[in-house]
């Protein structure tokens, strides 16, 4: 007797508008862009951050004595280890990476104590590899310690996010201007016309592209301004393709290039000072961040960052890479495209890891002038600071208690800016972390608020804490689909 075959049954898909509506919609963070959206996007990201990323192996190799072949090794590991960083912070492997469009490259906090370590190095071959060993033991005690530095986010309702927010954008602005005023501080002509005016014309180009376009090319202003804006250099004198056909095809970062990592008991203990620092502003950028994207950081989310962050730093001096932190300037440009995919910074990290197989693609990306630069920084760094000005204006400041949170915190904050000299009596050591006007301006206004929204008849106050850093919550205090790392 021949088998009855079976007969599946059709699954309805519902055609019901409402039933539709009614299933999870994924979030923007979560959204894969077109694949050329997706380069173009990515390319700008890379482009807002590459200065930064350079400028330290720059400083610090120029300081071991390096030759320009050396140099050009030691910027491509830095980009490539940054590119490492980026993947892992954005995509995010188990518990480790923000899984939020958060772009990691070198922070520019260690450079003065890995200049004091060169100079404090006897033999010049050694102080890399003892900066590389400090680097490696502080970021492994980093990720050990990132749950428990997690716990603080309970501590930044929205008057302390706010105000830190706005000292980060605040606090880069003078990158912005030093870089519209030329590449070389000790030239004669640092700060002359020609370079102003550089940096005006690529703003102009920016804003012009952000009043007259629409869709993706308003998207990507800023990148084509760099691009508009490096064309209007060559006039100038001012765009340098020499290192272009110089550069090598492919270079790969060899591990240890330098030498096996050495432990200096001194090193470590001022690379853990810079990893701390580290750490706070990562913190504070994963919450600016989180509000820009309408997917505020909850304990999780920045316990996973702040791994990544640890575990990325761990790994860098393997290719001779320095400490992996993140950068605020690309907070800015998320807020002012408004693209909030994940994966367009994973693209970017992409590309940095090739950029860094490449020497010649580094070069390529370096012929973009620094006062062009400076000009798209204006409106980059401008669009944080607005972001915390957004941010502030939600954050009950009828209240006297918060009005003085922000302002004695915004005051502290922005002594290294208004005042350089303020701590030159203050130890060494010390001013790795009051240089800092991003990392004192947070501590000032957690404590702040400790003190007045959290002791005596305003305890109760201490309520919209845990409100405001509820997972979910967006800037105009609408909810969002929570993540599920």
């Amino acid at each position: 007797m021949a088998a009855t075959p079976k007969v599946r049954k059709a699954v309805a898909v519902p055609e019901d508008e409402s039933v539709r509506d009614q299933m999870p919609e994924k979030h923007p963070v979560d959204e894969k862009l077109p694949p050329l959206k997706m380069m173009t996007s990515g390319l700008q990201h890379v482009a807002a951050m590459y200065a930064g990323v350079v400028a330290p192996p720059l400083i610090v190799g120029a300081a071991v004595g390096l030759s320009a072949k050396e140099l050009t090794f030691l910027t491509g590991a830095s980009l490539f280890t940054a590119g490492i960083a980026t993947l892992l912070q954005t995509l995010g492997v188990w518990k480790i990476g923000a899984r939020l469009p958060f772009v990691n490259g070198v922070t520019f906090a260690g450079v003065a104590p890995m200049l004091a370590i060169v100079d404090q190095t006897k033999d010049k071959d050694d102080a890399l590899p003892i900066i590389f060993g400090a680097i490696i033991v502080a970021g492994l005690l980093g990720f050990i310690a990132a749950p428990f530095f997690s716990k603080l986010v309970r501590f930044f309702p929205p008057v302390v996010t706010g105000t830190v927010i706005t000292l980060i954008g605040v606090s880069l602005m003078p990158v912005a201007f030093g870089w519209a005023q030329g590449p070389n501080p000790a030239a004669d002509d640092y700060g002359s016309t020609k370079y102003l005016a550089l940096a005006g014309i690529s703003l102009v180009i920016v804003l012009l592209i952000r009043r007259f376009t629409s869709g993706f090319v308003k998207q990507i202003a800023v990148l084509l301004g760099l691009v508009i804006g490096t064309v209007v250099a060559i006039p100038f004198g001012v765009t340098d393709f020499s290192a272009i056909g110089e550069a090598d095809i492919i270079g790969f970062p060899s591990p240890f290039h330098f030498g096996a990592p050495q432990f200096a008991a001194a090193a470590i203990v001022s690379m853990i000072v810079v990893m701390v620092v580290s750490m706070t502003e990562s913190t504070a950028d994963m919450l600016a961040l989180g509000q820009i994207v309408e997917k505020p950081a909850d304990e999780k989310t920045i316990a996973a960052g702040l791994r990544a962050d640890c575990l990325g730093s761990a790994v860098s001096p393997l290719f001779n890479g320095f400490m992996a932190s993140a950068f605020a300037q690309n907070v800015g440009l998320v807020a002012m495209t408004k693209i909030r995919s994940r994966f367009v910074v994973a693209t970017g990290g992409a590309f940095l890891i090739l950029i860094g197989l490449m020497p010649v693609a580094a070069s390529l990306i370096a012929t973009v002038p620094r006062p062009v630069l400076g000009g798209a920084g204006v409106v980059l760094f401008g669009s944080v600071a607005a972001s915390g000005v957004q941010t502030l204006a939600k954050a009950g400041l009828e209240k006297d208690n918060n009005i003085l949170i922000v302002a004695v915190s915004l005051a502290i904050g922005l002594i290294p800016i208004a005042a350089p000299e303020f701590y030159h009596a203050f130890p060494e050591t010390a001013m790795i972390i009051l240089d800092s006007g991003i990392s004192t301006g947070c501590v000032a206004a957690v404590l702040l608020n400790l003190v007045f929204n959290h002791t005596g008849k305003d305890r109760a106050d201490a309520d919209e804490v845990a409100h405001a850093m509820e997972p979910g919550e967006t800037l105009s205090e609408t909810r969002a689909p929570a993540s599920a790392h």
